[in-house]
């Protein structure tokens, strides 16, 4: 019966009716040409009536199509500026951030209940694309950036705090009686050797002015959250950066050895375009960050 029509029928009568082709109006549906020819035949035998006459090639419009042509178009065109304005809408009612994946699993996460409290009516969707990247072109409003800054001056980049590099490792591993030159020589370094990681041994080295650590069989990760899995094993020491793991510290699960050292390559940053800069939602997501950051 008419008036179970599908939209789908609706869509290929209109782009047919106005390319004059089923070949070009597949291409611009991005569907195939049977599945349109197979669209307008249902859509015809509805009616009970064609809508079409075949030229060569090409396909006209009939009268009784160029009537109903000129009552669906119109009404098809208001449905889709309905759809998207409420598909918009949906999308305004959440932010995608964007940081890197040790972030998400140990300083995110056990964060989100705080984030909720703090701002109910936000809904962050995370990311976690890896290094330079433009934010509109991958769908992401806002960056929680573990970097430099200055790969990012297109965009709006406000500092959100340090990167301060700690020795960590399990609590049943922990001798508070050694030193740090004692600890080095007992226990095997665990590193992480990719481009954002691998400095973070030799930084923390230089700033103790103690030799760089031999590396061993099985120890050398990718990442950084296998390598604190490894800590948290007890299968040996890491550097790595306070923010990841202060709250495996809080909850007894790793103990930092020693103090902090501040890592003078990257920092924390917020980035955003600078046309949503002043978004509300945004501006609240950068303050509650700010609060988090400034909380020891």
């Amino acid at each position: 019966m008419a008036h179970s029509i599908p939209l789908k029928s609706l869509h290929s009568f209109v782009a047919v009716a106005q390319t004059g082709s089923m070949v070009l109006a597949a291409q611009q549906l991005h569907i195939s040409h049977s599945a349109v020819s197979q669209a307008i035949k249902s859509l015809e035998s509805q009616l009970n009536t064609p809508l079409f006459n075949r030229v060569g090639r090409r396909v006209e419009l009939n009268d009784t199509g160029r009537r109903y042509y000129q009552r669906v178009q119109p009404a098809l065109r208001e449905i889709i500026a309905a759809s998207d304005e409420v598909s918009k809408a949906q999308a305004d009612n959440h932010l995608t951030l964007n940081m890197v994946n040790s972030m998400a699993l140990h300083w995110w996460i056990p964060r989100v209940a705080e984030l909720q409290a703090y701002a109910p009516e936000l809904d962050v969707r995370l990311s976690n694309l890896v290094g330079g990247f433009n934010l509109d072109h991958q769908g992401v409003d806002v960056a929680l950036i573990h970097g430099n800054a200055n790969d990012w001056s297109n965009y709006a980049c406000e500092k959100l705090g340090d990167d301060e590099l700690i020795l960590v490792c399990s609590p049943q591993l922990l001798d508070t009686t050694q030193c740090l030159k004692t600890i080095l020589s007992k226990y095997p370094a665990i590193f992480v050797q990719n481009p954002r990681r691998h400095t973070d041994w030799q930084v923390w080295c230089d700033a103790q002015k103690l030799p760089l650590p031999q590396q061993h069989k099985n120890l050398t990760f990718n990442i950084s959250v296998q390598a604190t899995q490894a800590a948290m094993r007890q299968l040996g020491i890491l550097v790595t950066h306070k923010q990841f793991v202060k709250d495996d510290i809080k909850h007894g699960m790793l103990v930092q050895i020693g103090e902090p050292i501040l890592n003078p390559h990257q920092q924390f940053h917020f980035a955003s375009t600078k046309e949503k800069a002043e978004n509300t939602k945004i501006l609240q997501l950068k303050q509650w960050l700010k609060l988090q950051f400034n909380d020891g």
